[in-house]
Parts: structure tokens; C-alpha cells; sequence
């Protein structure tokens, strides 16, 4: 697989309040119409849905219909690939945060981290910097 998108690109493309949405919504544009196969993890759009439909997080939250119409509209381009959680994950997770003590705010990104080691895709675009501390990712922010 050639490469995942974090859930901070999704939200900052829906918020047209947010100074970065133009260019998360460029880039997730460019994902849509070039073809090349790309990931999302059941994890990030679970998590998109509850951020997306938050009050405290988006000044005017999506309803529930807007925000499954955009994860509908990503599920079904033919080159994206949903991927989730593989037999071992348990232990998988346990060995990545063997490397990178994890607690707190960094347990859905070592979930989500862990997900992408587990079917081989190596670069995540996100903004969260975070994700700098998983050696084995190749970390790209499309807003920088």
C-alpha cells in the first residue's frame, strides 16, 4: 500500500473555518482524482465521525448525515483501502510501544501506527507530530 491519512487531515478538510482547510482539502482532492492507492484506517474514520459531529471541536459541527456522506464519499473511491486491525495485533501494539512508551494522547496513534505497520504501509500524512516518535513511519504534513 502506498500510504495512509491521519485523521487531522480529514477534520481540518471539513472545517472550512480552519486557516488549514483549504490545503487539507487540496490534498485530499489530489488523493481522490490521481489514482494511487491509499489508506484510511477504521480507526481514523470512527474517529472523524465523533470529532467532526463535536461541539467542543468544530465551532459548527457536521451533523451525523454530513459526516457519513464525506466518510461514504472516501470509502467508496476504487482506489482506497479501509484497513483495520490483523490477527497479532495485541502483540504487534505491545512491541511498538515497547519502543515508544505510550500513554495518554499517544495510544489512538500508537493504535493507529501499529494498524499501518501491520499491512505494510510505511508514509502517513498527518499534522500531528507525534507520530515522529514511530521510527518506522515515514511522516509528511501536506499543510506545511
Amino acid at each position: 500500500m502506498s500510504f495512509g491519512v491521519d485523521v487531522n487531515i480529514l477534520l481540518y478538510a471539513s472545517d472550512a473555518a480552519s486557516a488549514r482547510h483549504e490545503r487539507a482539502a487540496a490534498f485530499l482532492e489530489r488523493c481522490a482524482v490521481d489514482g494511487e492507492v491509499f489508506c484510511v484506517a477504521w480507526i481514523t474514520l470512527m474517529g472523524y465521525l465523533r470529532m467532526a459531529t463535536h461541539p467542543a471541536i468544530f465551532d459548527r459541527p457536521l451533523s451525523q448525515a454530513e459526516a457519513e456522506r464525506n466518510v461514504a464519499a472516501l470509502v467508496d473511491l476504487p482506489h482506497l483501502r479501509v484497513i483495520g486491525e490483523q490477527d497479532g495485533f495485541w502483540a504487534a501494539y505491545r512491541e511498538v510501544t515497547g519502543v515508544v512508551p505510550t500513554r495518554g494522547n499517544l495510544v489512538p496513534d500508537a493504535h493507529l501506527a501499529t494498524v499501518l505497520r501491520q499491512h505494510g504501509v510505511r508514509t502517513l500524512y498527518t499534522h500531528d507530530r507525534d507520530f515522529r516518535k514511530f521510527g518506522f513511519l515515514d511522516v509528511r504534513d501536506p499543510l506545511s
